[in-house]
């Protein structure tokens, strides 16, 4: 079965569906994470792509044009599936915003990356269902997590680097507002080719709704329940946390992370009376005595 297709749209203005990539490749200390989005029903696509590079260099880019074809492109940013549920193309050529010691300028950019899928897809079905679907209805109900390997080339100015990472993708459809959570804390750490893990905690103002899972001996291993304890700094923005994860078979897994750079990405509502803050974090995590490295988003509604 391909799950990673372009699904039957429904008709409410928010219904969205996206594609996103994140990796990590710890010996060059490059952190890139994309998102793709398209909603049909306001002629919209939209794209972002950052790169934390070292020494607190940042590149992003955003772009948005009209929903007129169905290609998972936008602007200077294209996914393309190679293989269903197994490869991915990513790739761009353009100008990025360059943030380097409080100043910011544009810098030439242009990667060609192949991304490998090294688990099978995991659908949060698995975890959430009933009350807990109805809680997550605003955003998108639908939502599929895969683990993978990311190598190509990444070429910024005059300056060509190397490749090679492991990250996590996920594919998501259904209505997706934002604005509706309190908070939205998605969590995903690659410890290793054949261990990982993928926690989400939704707080709604109707409950809350975790889920995810723990890749453990070639298993996806579904998550019941996730208790995060989160440190803030001085600006109340997350620095790290500790958890803990009791899976579908019963095992308590204990999880601490700490954040390393971060970028924070605004979301406003159409009515401009709704901001949300998503902080997507490079951290490095730890558990059962394994280090990995992966992404602590953060989505912090502030008005």
């Amino acid at each position: 079965m391909d799950s990673d297709i372009l699904h039957e749209f429904g008709d409410h203005p928010e219904w969205n569906e996206s594609f996103y990539f994140n990796f990590y490749d710890k010996a060059r200390d490059i952190c890139a994470f994309m998102r793709l989005g398209l909603k049909p029903n306001v002629n919209e696509k939209t794209a972002f792509c950052f790169f934390l590079m070292p020494r607190g260099t940042i590149l992003a880019w955003k772009g948005q044009e009209p929903a007129d074809n169905t290609e998972l492109a936008a602007k200077n940013l294209r996914f393309e599936k190679v293989l269903a549920e197994k490869k991915w193309h990513l790739d761009f050529s353009g100008a990025m915003e360059k943030r380097e010691g409080g100043a910011t300028s544009s810098e030439r950019v242009s990667f060609s990356v192949d991304y490998e899928c090294l688990n099978e897809v995991f659908d949060y079905r698995d975890c959430i269902s009933g009350i807990n679907e109805k809680i997550s209805e605003k955003i998108a109900t639908q939502h599929l997590e895969q683990f993978g390997r990311a190598r190509g080339m990444l070429t910024v100015g005059a300056n060509q680097y190397v490749l090679d990472g492991l990250g996590e993708r996920d594919h998501s459809w259904g209505v997706r507002d934002w604005n509706a959570p309190k908070i939205w804390i998605w969590l995903t750490c690659q410890f290793s080719e054949g261990s990982a893990l993928n926690v989400t905690k939704l707080v709604m103002d109707a409950g809350e709704v975790d889920a995810g899972f723990i890749h453990i001996a070639g298993k996806n291993v579904p998550l019941t329940k996730a208790e995060i304890e989160t440190s803030w700094d001085a600006n109340r923005e997350p620095k790290g946390l500790e958890m803990k994860l009791e899976d579908k078979k019963g095992a308590v897994h204990s999880v601490r992370a700490d954040a390393m750079r971060k970028v924070i990405v605004p979301f406003a509502s159409r009515d401009g009376k709704s901001l949300s803050l998503m902080h997507e974090n490079l951290a490095r995590y730890e558990m059962d005595s394994k280090v990995g490295y992966g992404i602590a988003e953060y989505l912090i509604r502030t008005r």
